[in-house]
């Protein structure tokens, strides 16, 4: 059985990814970030609840692994602009007919 490699969020990508979650949802967010929605979730009750998203035994972040995870959180938000700006072109199209 091959074994999954855990990744490794910076809290910059935590504190994003709470933010696309309470905009479109966990389930959708978790989609678009290509992670578990449990792991969202749990995020999203520590950020509600006060609790700093970073554990103190976790081991740094390399700088690869941060940029990583800051390309990805862009690309979310980007997929997320242009799929508005699909049903907005779609919404003016039927309205000018």
């Amino acid at each position: 059985m091959q074994r999954i490699p855990r990744r490794r969020f910076t809290d910059e990508f935590k504190s994003q990814a709470v933010t696309l979650a309470e905009s479109i949802g966990p389930t959708k967010a978790a989609r678009r970030l290509d992670m578990s929605v449990k792991t969202l979730e749990n995020w999203r009750a520590a950020s509600r609840s006060g609790k700093p998203l970073s554990s103190p035994t976790r081991a740094p972040v390399s700088e690869l692994e941060s940029e990583l995870a800051r390309l990805r959180a862009e690309n979310a938000t980007l997929k997320m602009e242009r799929e508005i700006l699909k049903k907005a072109t779609a919404f003016f199209a039927r309205e000018s007919e």
